[in-house]
């Protein structure tokens, strides 16, 4: 048995320049990986400190779900002196972040090309909306913004109802997947040439990607597809179906023999022979009629029941959990799916990255960061700021710091 490893990116050091949500995954991301990362805070904070709605111990919930395993050093980037610390921290970083729009680093003096002539083994990233070039280059962009552009919000929810956004963040969550693809991409080259290089992530781009075969389907057909609902546009038995007692659950037969056994399971064993379902295309071209064949047979049990009964002949079913069953499921799995994140004063359950590495040593979980709480020990340690120094840039406002001690509320 090898011994073992230590984090995949222990010694990786990330200055996250970001804010609220697409860069925060991100970065988190990279934190849960082993880099270190150095959360960069106006002095104001990170936008998403002020999101309203659930709180733990007076910090935002949106917060604290994306920025675990940060340190924070909050610092004027107006300001000469700030603008200065900043660029110390770059100039012994591995990788930077950003999200500003396009044209913000420049105008704050840390253009990304002048900074990789200046530091050539850097890896620098750039999340924007609609990326560095092009005609929208500097429109805002949010997660429904890109979700709309995209066509993504025309695909989500059901036939004859209006376009609804998909449930969770996609747009941002997506970009920083990406990013995070990219920075990972540029480490590996960098290794082998030691050169850095500029990363260009779009969110808009991403939820293009994100339409897999959905693009190509619309330009072979020449024609959009509309909501899917809970049904696929290729399998006819692709779908979700809703028992007697109301409660929804999916079935994805896709294979002859699941189709035979969905069937079997039914007590409908004469569509499989019925020349109107006698193979995948089909059933697709009369989907109508095999639905409501179906749909009736299905109401006459719970939906527990035919989830059980489906289940054990190997047919792929699932009940439609909503994110409160789901998550209660992740706690009893007990399968390192969720993560308690705690300081001295309190903790909360998170959801852990799903990347697990074989004989690695796991990143403990950091509790997110108190605005600056990291900024003096950055300063002296990181930067060689004297304790004058730091006086100093504390007391004309160039940098924020915590007074408490970290990690006490």
């Amino acid at each position: 048995m090898s011994a073992v490893q230590r984090p995949p990116l222990e010694g990786v050091r990330v200055i996250d320049l970001t804010t609220f949500l697409s860069g925060p995954s991100a970065t988190q991301l990279l934190g849960d990986l082993g880099a270190d990362v150095i959360k960069v805070e106006a002095l104001t904070g990170d936008s998403s400190r002020a999101i309203a709605g659930p709180e733990i111990a007076g910090d935002s919930a949106y917060y604290l779900a994306n920025n675990r395993n940060k340190r924070s050093i909050a610092v004027d980037l107006k300001s000469p002196r700030g603008l200065e610390v900043v660029r110390r921290l770059i100039a012994g970083a591995d990788v930077v972040i950003e999200n500003f729009r396009p044209g913000v680093t420049a105008r704050l003096g840390l253009e990304p090309e002048i900074i990789l002539a200046e530091h050539p083994s850097l890896v620098w990233a750039s999340i924007s909306g609609f990326g560095q070039e092009g005609p929208w280059r500097d429109r805002p962009a949010y997660d429904m913004v890109v979700q709309a552009l995209s066509g993504v919000m025309s695909l989500n929810g059901h036939p004859g109802a209006p376009a609804a956004r998909l449930g969770i963040p996609a747009g941002d969550v997506v970009a920083g997947l990406y990013a995070v693809i990219g920075i990972l991409s540029a480490l590996q080259a960098r290794g082998e040439t030691g050169q850095g290089r500029i990363v260009d992530v779009s969110m808009l781009r991403g939820q293009l990607a994100m339409l897999s075969y959905q693009a190509l389907y619309t330009r072979v057909n020449d024609a959009a597809p509309g909501p899917q609902g809970a049904a696929h546009d290729s399998i006819a038995t692709y779908r979700s179906f809703r028992g007697q007692d109301g409660r929804e659950f999916v079935v994805t037969a896709n294979t002859p023999r699941m189709w035979e056994d969905f069937c079997g399971v039914l007590g409908l064993e004469a569509l499989v022979m019925d020349d109107r379902f006698v193979d995948a295309a089909a059933r697709l071209r009369n989907k109508r009629e095999l639905w409501d064949v179906l749909e009736a047979r299905i109401a006459e049990r719970p939906a527990a029941e035919w989830v059980d009964l489906l289940g054990e002949a190997s047919v792929p079913v699932a009940p439609v959990k909503n994110v409160l069953e789901a998550l209660t499921d992740a706690r009893a799995a007990d399968d390192g799916s969720l993560l308690t994140v705690r300081n001295d004063a309190v903790s909360f359950e998170n959801v852990a990255t799903p990347i697990r590495f074989v004989r690695t040593a796991e990143v403990e979980a950091a509790y997110p960061p108190v605005l600056g709480g990291d900024t003096i020990a950055i300063l002296r340690g990181e930067l060689g700021y004297t304790d004058d120094d730091v006086a100093v840039l504390v007391a004309d406002g160039v940098v924020g710091a915590e007074a408490e001690p970290v990690g006490v509320r």
